[in-house]
């Protein structure tokens, strides 16, 4: 028996999830399969109890700086259990959302791993067996992605640990080797180091965060060493041997070997895209460097089969695959003004201590791109707000084409800094020039005041340095 649909969703990550309620939305009869948990990764062991842990570990290290404050604060511990639980009960309280909003909008939901047959049919088997079989006129694969193993590096859930286990610890490791600075490296770094872990960071490139702009990389790595954190970069970690209860890494760096023993190690060396026993050989759908290639509208080479998401390609971000997934869904429905996804506006954030964020082009990109530039900066010692709050350490940094006043890029490192960066996507979207931004009145006392004096110090108007 065939059960029929207008839309096949595979995937109830964020991706998948918001373009089913955004087809719902539009009339569609819509049909979504989800083999494991409503929310994907990102609700369920990523962006979002990921967050909560490093909230325990922000306001931990807040407490321990009480004096500062004025306060007097005595006996500070943490329960490690606690922290954890508060973390998954916040995934299950959203996924429970996820699932409350999918049945308020009439999407079906099927649980089961999707096999794609060609000619517009999807086969779904369940945990016990069954198979059912779907169809619609069209199809959206929103698998996601999962983290990279390397050879000889691959995760064991016990010594050696992906993200999943360096969320649910059974106990705090006394020393922690994480392999990757990329935002989830450094997150559980911070995460970790806050709650008082020795950690080391190796990084194969020549500096941590490596898409981010060097002067806010050069900024985090100073204050992750003075947080005391130990970070290699241009390293690579060639072994590691497990003993019952430790590992010990050989790093090499300029070509010469160390060897480090640490409790546990954390792989964080990228993400590999869900595509595997999916039925993509029943299609045309073609696969480029491991995603899903697709057009500017989130199609494949097989008519009717989207592809949204980290199962897609980078940027491997959230709030690119629900933008997508609505960019998708209206496209397929025909709605008016529906614009392919401009991936140079989307922000990225690290939420570690301090915060990174950033939007476009970094100085180096923007000049290798024939681009003349003007750059601002404003250190957020020279905030007000920053100052009472006692974040003083921050910097905010803008580039503009110097010829036509268009904001290239944002990059900016400190306190709420994931919270502001919107401020520069909006500026970006409504291609807003250095004048709009001048002109526009920021509040005082806030830190936002610090991206307004960005911009005036890219043209020799900053008034608070």
């Amino acid at each position: 028996m065939t059960t029929a649909s207008d839309l096949i969703v595979i995937g109830g990550g964020p991706g998948g999830y918001v373009a089913a309620i955004r087809a719902a939305q539009l009339g569609l009869k819509v049909t979504l399969v989800e083999r494991e948990h409503l929310g994907g990764i990102c609700l369920n062991w990523g962006c979002i109890p990921t967050k909560a842990l490093l909230r325990s570990a922000e306001i931990l290290s807040h407490i321990k700086h009480a004096e500062a404050f004025g306060l007097s604060v005595q006996g500070v511990s943490f329960d490690l259990k606690k922290i954890t639980e508060r973390s998954r009960k916040v995934a299950a309280q959203l996924s429970g959302g996820v699932k409350h909003l999918l049945k308020k909008n009439k999407v079906e939901v099927v649980d089961g791993q999707a096999k794609l047959l060609g000619k517009g049919q999807v086969e779904v088997t369940a945990k016990d067996g069954k198979k059912t079989t779907l169809s619609a006129k069209n199809i959206i694969i929103a698998t996601g992605a999962r983290a990279r193993a390397l050879p000889g590096l691959e995760p064991d859930g016990k010594l050696v640990w992906t993200y999943k286990e360096a969320m649910v610890p059974d106990t705090l490791p006394k020393s922690l080797l994480v392999v990757g600075s990329g935002a989830i490296g450094i997150e559980f770094a911070s995460f970790y180091r806050n709650l008082g872990v020795d950690v080391t960071v190796v990084e194969v490139m020549d500096r941590i965060l490596p898409v981010e702009d060097e002067e806010i990389s050069a900024f985090a790595r100073k204050a992750f060493e003075k947080q005391g954190m130990k970070i290699i970069t241009g390293g690579v970690v060639k072994k590691l041997d497990r003993s019952a209860t430790t590992v010990t890494a050989t790093i090499e760096q300029g070509g010469k070997a160390t060897q480090a023993t640490f409790e546990r190690v954390i792989m964080a060396v990228g993400i590999v895209a869900n595509t595997e026993n999916l039925g993509i050989e029943n299609t045309k759908v073609k696969l480029e460097k491991g995603h899903i290639k697709i057009n500017e509208w989130c199609a494949t080479d097989e008519p009717g089969v989207y592809a949204i998401g980290d199962v897609a390609g980078a940027p491997w971000l959230a709030h690119k695959a629900s933008h997508e997934g609505v960019i998708c869904v209206e496209k397929i429905v025909g709605v008016k003004d529906v614009h392919p996804l401009n991936t140079a506006n989307i922000p990225g954030c690290t939420y570690c201590t301090p915060q990174v964020a950033s939007v476009g082009m970094t100085e180096a990109k923007a000049k290798a791109a024939g681009r003349e530039v003007r750059v601002g900066r404003f250190p957020f010692i020279g905030n007000g707000k920053a100052i009472a709050l006692g974040e003083p350490e921050g910097l905010v940094k803008t580039v503009f084409d110097a010829k036509t006043g268009e904001l290239l890029g944002a990059h900016m490192i400190g306190a709420e800094v994931t919270e502001m960066i919107q401020g520069y996507v909006i500026a970006r979207t409504l291609e807003s020039t250095e004048k709009e931004l001048m002109h526009t009145v920021f509040p005082h006392p806030t830190i936002s005041e610090t991206m307004h004096e960005a911009v005036l110090d890219a043209y020799g108007h900053a008034v608070h340095i």
